[in-house]
């Protein structure tokens, strides 16, 4: 993210090495001349505080910047994050498939690995192994298990992102309370042989959220991503940041209740769901009692990438359901940018949408806002696992207690 350069939120002087490793990472100072206008810190100090940052690795130096005195002389030395200290690795669960990759600090796939992998297996075989595809990725690129400095998951449920537990998670039979970071952690040190990792766990929808706005569209202030997948939810991030309400329940659309659904027995439990009726799993049972086949929202998506007359029917007719739903949401949030993901986002789909979305919004709501379809795909939610990973770890008061732990 950017900002307008400033001093920190400390008072002035008081800005510890973590607060200038923030500010050269989001480039609002990358100078040392510009850490000390914005920090308030004198020349010295602020050689102190980088020399720690140099010596546990995590500055360089790069090319030459601006000249730094209004007197002329010769152009400063840029300082940049080295983003080749550490790698991530990151994991995308969906109902029955998954996706695992290795990331560097700025968010570059280096290798990833894709299967099945059923979540009504429960967490203990899942998580299990996703260890055992970890460590395949540590293998295949070389890298050490002391390289791993973090773990992003992701997952279709709603998460309590402070104890990583998903909760009453709809489609993820035998996962509800379990001890993620636990056994994934466990699975790790067993099959990679890392110790003492972090391992973060948000849902699925605001990860994907989050990796789509800080790639394409970093400087939209309010952004929506909807996933309609075998399930819907929705990832919102405002001011740069996940908005996840108060226990990781914000976004989850899925369970607003539309007239459509009323005899419609959602897998939560409930009559009349949207997702009873316009998700991905939704549209593959009314194809499959059409006699197509289709088990799966990812069977929709083949019969779409293949034109089938019903299916496409079916998708446009989910997409005017779920506009009819994101008008309000829209009208609430007054995003810049409304993306559409997951197993439906394709023409028929978004056309819906458009429809019913522009036909029950306010003009007002929808004037600046930009309808689209993601552009990272299924690389969504592990590119924003694994940036989840680096703001946590780098953050300036994590980053200070790491810097101690490290003894620099």
């Amino acid at each position: 993210m950017t900002g307008r350069p400033g001093r920190t939120g400390r008072g002035a002087g008081q800005a510890s090495a973590g607060d200038l490793l923030e500010l050269v990472r989001s480039r609002r100072a990358v100078t040392r001349g510009a850490l000390q206008q914005a920090t308030g810190l004198s020349r010295a100090t602020v050689g102190q505080r980088l020399d720690r940052l140099f010596r546990a690795g995590w500055l360089r130096e790069g090319a030459g910047g601006p000249v730094d005195s209004p007197l002329g002389g010769r152009p400063s030395i840029t300082l940049e994050f080295d983003d080749e200290h550490a790698v991530v690795l990151a994991a995308d669960l969906d109902t029955r498939h998954a996706r695992a990759a290795l990331l560097t600090l700025s968010g570059e796939i280096l290798a990833e690995h894709s299967g099945t992998l059923v979540v009504e297996d429960g967490p203990d075989a899942v998580l299990g192994e996703l260890g055992r595809w970890f460590a395949g990725l540590l293998e295949k690129t070389g890298h050490g298990a002391e390289a791993v400095c973090g773990v992003g998951l992701a997952v279709p449920g709603p998460v309590d992102t402070e104890t990583g537990r998903v909760v009453q998670p709809p489609i993820m039979p035998g996962w509800d309370g379990y001890d993620i970071r636990d056994r994934l952690s466990r699975a790790l040190t067993e099959h990679a042989g890392t110790a003492g990792v972090p391992v973060l766990v948000d849902n699925d929808a605001n990860l994907m959220a989050y990796g789509e706005q800080r790639t394409a569209y970093p400087d939209c202030s309010a952004f929506v991503l909807v996933k309609v997948s075998t399930g819907i939810g929705a990832g919102v991030v405002v001011d740069g940041s996940v908005f996840r309400g108060i226990d990781g329940g914000a976004g989850d659309i899925g369970h607003i209740r539309v007239p459509e659904g009323a005899g419609a027995l959602c897998r939560c439990g409930s009559y009349g769901c949207l997702a009873a009726v316009a998700s991905g799993g939704a549209v593959a049972r009314r194809l499959a009692e059409a006699g197509a086949p289709a088990a799966s929202g990812s069977d929709v998506r083949d019969l779409l990438a293949a034109g089938h007359p019903e299916a496409v029917g079916l998708a446009q007719e989910a997409g005017r359901r779920v506009g009819d739903v994101l008008a309000t949401v829209v009208t609430l949030l007054n995003p810049g940018v409304l993306m559409i993901a997951g197993d439906l986002a394709g023409t028929a789909f978004l056309t819906g949408v458009r429809e019913l979305l522009y036909q029950r919004a306010l003009p007002r709501s929808t004037a600046h806002l930009e309808v689209v379809t993601a552009r990272l795909g299924e690389r969504a939610a592990l590119v924003g696992a694994g940036a989840m990973v680096v703001e946590h770890l780098y953050a300036p008061e994590r980053a200070e207690e790491r810097l101690r732990a490290l003894g620099v």
